[in-house]
């Protein structure tokens, strides 16, 4: 289903709008339909997965609740699945992995129920990390410039972001200089992509909450932060920047809305062109939980179905449940509540 016919039906300054936004999002219109038959894949756990980390068209991993983790090393025809000892009652909103022996994952939760864990394995074995010291802590998202620098981000506590960071891929420090919060701010583990890297040192996380969306943005590794305001067309507890994905240093994009409303379509994507100093509004979507770049498509995904952008205009291509949603080597993957995992080579 093309949105795009919605946008173009406002005249011809809308028209010239979105003219600009896909010469801004740097997709070729050349690139015709990215439409293509997502196939559901046979996982053996009915876990909800909101962790994706795909290494390659053939290694995937993904996490979940009551401690689940999975592996592919063969693009899907087979998977394991590794119940992490001591983790049956956490939830793992994020996994980072590195090839088929080694990976990290974040439990989200309140106080020491956040934590993160370790396997240089491929998953035999599972090591604690860390485990967030703060009763009122919640930890969101990891990132890594590589397999041992890294970043883990949490909700704010006595008015600040909490932020963690590893350089040797086996013990964490809490960040000196802690970026201020809004009133009611906060970052939203949907997906593990509020918190994203690129390059060697950059690294942006996206907020929500009654004020607004905002972006904010590091080129010291995690050093200094500058916030952005993004123009997320809602507001609320429930509601702002769910996820982020940048192709390069400049080029980026945000999705989000309210999870609470996920039919509901309007201003919940934005673009920036100057590596998230400024944001404007993109074409709409309904909520959206995680976005990624493929060369020649943005995709989006959410609890009401995946969107392609391959440049004119939003194109729903399945409407599944999803949670998060990445690719690599032309092979993309999604997953979701009850086990889902969804495949498709382009």
């Amino acid at each position: 289903m093309s949105r795009g016919v919605w946008v173009l039906a406002g005249g011809g300054l809308v028209l010239v709008w979105l003219l600009v936004v896909a010469e801004a999002l740097m997709v070729s219109s050349q690139s015709g339909s990215p439409i293509q038959r997502w196939e559901m894949l046979a996982v053996p756990t009915t876990a909800k997965f909101r962790g994706l980390s795909v290494v390659s068209g053939n290694v995937v991993w993904a996490s979940g609740t009551s401690g689940t983790v999975i592996r592919t090393t063969d693009g899907g025809k087979t998977w394991d699945v590794f119940a992490v000892p001591g983790a049956a009652e956490l939830d793992f909103r994020d996994v980072e992995a590195f090839g088929p022996d080694v990976a990290y994952v974040l439990a989200a939760g309140e106080d020491d129920k956040s934590r993160i864990y370790k396997t240089t394995d491929g998953g035999k074995t599972w090591h604690l990390q860390f485990t967030n010291p703060d009763v009122a802590g919640f930890l969101d998202a990891i990132a890594f410039w590589d397999d041992k620098t890294g970043l883990a981000l949490g909700d704010p506590v006595n008015g600040h972001f909490q932020l963690f960071a590893t350089t040797d891929g086996q013990t964490w420090q809490r960040l000196p200089n802690l970026p201020e919060a809004l009133p009611d701010e906060g970052a939203f583990a949907a997906s593990g992509t509020c918190l994203v890297t690129q390059g060697e040192r950059n690294a942006w996380f996206c907020t929500g909450g009654p004020n607004g969306a905002r972006v904010f943005r590091s080129t010291d590794g995690g050093a200094t932060w500058a916030a952005s305001e993004v123009p997320i067309g809602v507001k609320g507890k429930t509601a702002g920047g769910f996820s982020l994905a940048f192709r390069d240093v400049e080029h980026g994009m945000i999705v989000g809305g309210d999870y609470t409303k996920p039919n509901e379509v309007g201003a919940n994507t934005a673009i920036t062109t100057d590596g998230g100093k400024t944001w404007r509004r993109a074409l709409p979507l309904p909520f959206r939980s995680c976005v990624a770049w493929e060369p020649g498509t943005w995709w989006a995904a959410g609890t009401s179905g995946i969107d392609a952008f391959g440049g004119q205009s939003w194109q729903q291509v399945d409407g599944g449940n999803w949670n998060a949603i990445n690719f690599r080597d032309s092979v993309g993957w999604a997953v979701g509540p009850d086990g889902r995992v969804g495949k498709v080579t382009r």
